[in-house]
């Protein structure tokens, strides 16, 4: 468990004509274009992910994650958690939170299941970005956005920081200092 904490996210996927929506931990980037979601086989979720071969992963900040956190305490199996947030079906069919500022929606490309978790092998179909966290490049700010991540061992959610540099080139800022 010494990979946590890990961005939060919340999944969302239709299940018999409703949204249905799980935090999820266990998201992890499996290439440039491919993401893979680690599920319980007993999550409520899971049937909706198989049928439709759709989701959408939708990142969690600060003012998202009481929500966030309440449909992750409950089960679909028990509670229809479809009206919980504002959503809207996306261009490939998963329901998308309104109330995300950052959201990939995903088809299912793979399934690798393990004794207790299937594990989803996710295509990115299309990438959605609030304008107001995006810099003047167009790109993703996350000192705007800051998503919150999730530490599995405690269970315990932690805002994101401030930025400590720019990849592969920290030694040579040091070098010209």
């Amino acid at each position: 468990m010494a990979l946590y904490p890990m961005p939060l996210v919340v999944v969302g996927t239709m299940i018999e004509g409703k949204p249905n929506w799980l935090i999820a931990g266990h998201v992890g980037i499996i290439g440039h274009d491919r993401l893979m979601l680690s599920s319980m086989k007993n999550h409520y979720t899971n049937i909706g992910v198989r049928e439709n071969k759709v989701l959408s992963v939708n990142i969690v900040d600060e003012k998202l994650l009481p929500k966030a956190d309440y449909v992750g305490s409950v089960s679909g199996f028990k509670i229809d958690k479809s009206e919980v947030f504002s959503w809207h079906i996306g261009e490939f069919g998963a329901p998308i939170l309104e109330e995300s500022l950052l959201v990939m929606e995903c088809h299912v490309e793979d399934i690798y299941e393990t004794i207790a978790f299937d594990n989803f092998v996710l295509e990115i179909s299309a990438t959605l970005a609030e304008e107001s966290i995006l810099n003047a490049e167009g790109k993703i700010d996350y000192n705007i956005l800051k998503p919150i991540l999730f530490e599995f061992p405690t269970y315990s959610y932690y805002k994101t920081g401030d930025f400590a540099g720019k990849c592969l080139k920290l030694d040579k800022e040091k070098n010209h200092e």
